[in-house]
């Protein structure tokens, strides 16, 4: 009896394989039509992508043409290839703005978008893209059922260059330590990130290592640039002891406000 299953599975395989290739090479579009639309319900995408494609040209105007086209982007999204299936429901849904099927058409379209966002680490244009199409999105539908999904995708792509910037202003920090003139940077990239997230998860962080990039280049300045930069640092401790007195960094932060203390009086003395 297993060896009569296997048998008739095996057979089952490559009478479908041989319609298939038949399809293939058919000139029939119907014939392609119907077993393309029979193997996506099936959910081998693959196969049903590589029919639509030979049929959609011939389809334009047709009233089967809306299906058809749904379909063909579904199949690209279901394969992975989010760089077909987010151009294809865009077109789908700007052919067929009343489809019953516009709505997931630009819901996914969106998400075609968002699953090519890279590691933050990368360089996040297609971030940047993901978030204008899922605004878009909302902007069109802000009663959809999608919603609750596309503003967690939104948290997430906000998240990731939150991230970016911030890893960026503090590689300055890092690189400072080498070379000096890289805490003017450091400084400059934590003010702007700080202004940029101002609700940032990575606000006490950036606080401290702008405190401890003023302070590094206040110590180390020339006389004649020396005590405004100290008294530039003197502010940031303020700042973010001010926030954040309980801070993992206080102790650190404290002993930097001393150092600075200690050179300010210098200037006193000398005046």
């Amino acid at each position: 009896m297993k060896n009569l299953f296997y048998t008739l599975l095996l057979g089952l395989l490559l009478t479908s394989c041989s319609e298939f290739q038949k399809a293939l090479k058919s000139e029939d579009i119907a014939e392609k039509f119907t077993l393309g639309t029979e193997l996506f319900e099936a959910e081998k995408y693959s196969k049903a992508n590589r029919l639509f494609a030979q049929i959609v040209p011939q389809y334009r105007g047709k009233p089967q043409a809306e299906k058809l086209m749904y379909m063909y982007s579904k199949s690209y999204y279901m394969m992975k290839d989010y760089h077909l299936s987010g151009y294809q429901f865009e077109r789908f849904e700007s052919s067929y703005p009343r489809s019953e099927k516009a709505e997931e058409a630009s819901f996914l379209s969106a998400k075609s978008f968002y699953m090519l966002s890279p590691v933050y680490s990368k360089e996040q244009k297609e971030t940047y893209e993901a978030l204008d199409k899922l605004q878009i999105f909302i902007s069109k539908y802000p009663n959809s059922e999608y919603l609750p999904e596309v503003n967690e995708m939104v948290k997430e792509l906000d998240y990731k260059l939150e991230k970016k910037a911030y890893e960026i202003a503090k590689q300055y920090n890092k690189i400072a330590y080498y070379d000096a003139s890289d805490y003017e940077a450091a400084i400059k990239a934590f003010d702007n990130f700080l202004i940029d997230y101002p609700g940032t998860s990575f606000r006490e962080d950036a606080m401290f290592y702008r405190l401890d990039s003023a302070f590094t280049l206040a110590i180390n300045s020339v006389r004649i640039k020396k005590e405004a930069r100290l008294n530039t640092a003197v502010a940031y401790y303020n700042s973010f002891i001010k926030f954040y007195p309980e801070s993992e960094h206080a102790e650190a932060a404290n002993k930097m406000n001393e150092e600075l203390q200690t050179e300010l009086e210098t200037f006193k003395v000398k005046s």
